[in-house]
């Protein structure tokens, strides 16, 4: 099966942000995901094209544009949020992104009455009703195809950064999972969902997509849910990495980190370097450790098997991203990744508002959605 990519302007960047609706006195979601779009809607549109459906009528999704910097994106997404709030707020429904929603019920929820959705759900049952859970997508372009899975196999290595750095999901039910990201793991889950199998030729790719589509696990490229997968139609690589994040600034954090990596990696294939590839079971060991210590994982480095703290490995990565930032016009986003490890991450941020309330769960959502609001982690 031929897969045709389309090449774009080199790292381009644009982001896709899921937000979940909730009650501004319960703090329990609320499925009117489909009243906020109708009203969000241009006349004579079919959609919002900034603000989109999701699985649940709990949620929407905000994106960005094809952008040349982080900057271009924030203000995109920041202003699609004001759209949003202004529907939201006479209805007394409040906004926040988390890798899940900390105590509403997985089988409350509603679908949105789409086909693809029906039939996702209709496949996977028990495990697709539960998908009560959020993230960001982060898309940089490539300008040619031949580039694509060298650096997919490249960014693998920082996968466990990345999740570690947005891991907002230490809530499950009302329950405290003792992982800080357990959205990574439920995720996975789901058919084609999880790690990417990590191809050498754009050949093996399409043999696979082939293989999904003569079997029928797939009807659309788009079904490959992978954790960081290609985007043909688009021209990109897309980090699907990241749980839900609760503020702006992190948002563009993660964004920047991810598109000066890729950045990184096209320079370094333009002269004519081999990027490294780490083992499979080494990606695998790196995402459980990611999501269960989060900021406090201990990741694998190389095929030698080398471990470090990922708080450790990240200041040595920010400043070799350094120069490539002040290139891409991204350095305040890209230092703002420090930001996040001096307030800490939204699950040691969500535990902590817990402490302080006498186990407080409802607090905790109040204090994502004043994240929200303020656009800035909360120490």
């Amino acid at each position: 099966m031929r897969i045709d990519f389309r090449a774009s302007r080199r790292s381009t960047v644009g982001v896709e942000w899921e937000l979940a609706l909730v009650d501004r006195r319960s703090g329990e979601l609320r499925s009117v995901a489909e009243e906020i779009l109708a009203a969000v809607r241009p006349d004579g549109a079919a959609e919002h094209p900034r603000i989109k459906q999701e699985l649940l009528l709990n949620t929407i999704e905000v994106v960005s544009g094809v952008c040349t910097t982080v900057a271009e994106a924030k203000t995109d997404l920041a202003d699609a949020l004001d759209e949003v709030h202004h529907v939201t707020d006479p209805l007394g429904v409040e906004l926040f992104s988390a890798g899940s929603h900390p105590f509403s019920s997985w089988y409350r929820q509603k679908v949105t009455d789409k086909a693809r959705y029906a039939k996702l759900i209709d496949r996977t049952q028990w495990w697709g009703r539960q998908m009560l859970i959020y993230g960001v997508h982060v898309h940089v372009g490539l300008d040619h195809r031949d580039k694509v899975l060298p650096v997919l196999d490249a960014l693998l290595h920082y996968a466990p950064h990345l999740q570690a750095l947005s891991a907002s999901s230490p809530y499950w039910s009302g329950e405290d999972t003792g992982y800080a990201s357990n959205r990574a793991l439920m995720f996975q889950q789901l058919p084609t969902a999880g790690l990417p199998f990590q191809f050498r030729e754009w050949a093996e790719l399409e043999r696979y997509v082939d293989d999904m589509f003569t079997t029928g696990v797939i009807d659309h490229f788009s079904e490959i849910r992978w954790d960081i997968r290609p985007a043909p139609h688009f021209g990109t690589i897309e980090m699907r990495v990241c749980d839900g994040l609760p503020t702006l600034q992190e948002v563009g954090a993660i964004s920047a980190l991810t598109q000066c990596l890729v950045e990184d990696f096209s320079t370094r294939l333009d002269r004519g370097e081999r990027l490294p590839v780490l083992p499979p079971w080494h990606v695998q060991e790196n995402k459980w450790r990611a999501a269960r210590y989060g900021l406090d994982a201990i990741v694998i480095l190389d095929a030698a098997g080398r471990e470090r703290l990922v708080t450790d490995d990240l200041l040595d990565v920010l400043d070799r991203l350094e120069p490539v930032a002040r290139r891409l016009d991204c350095v305040r986003e890209l230092r703002d990744v420090e930001n996040i490890l001096r307030a800490g991450a939204s699950y040691q941020r969500q535990r902590a508002v817990a402490k302080q309330y006498n186990g407080s769960l409802k607090a905790v959502v109040a204090a994502l959605v004043m994240e929200m609001r303020d656009g800035v982690p909360h120490a």
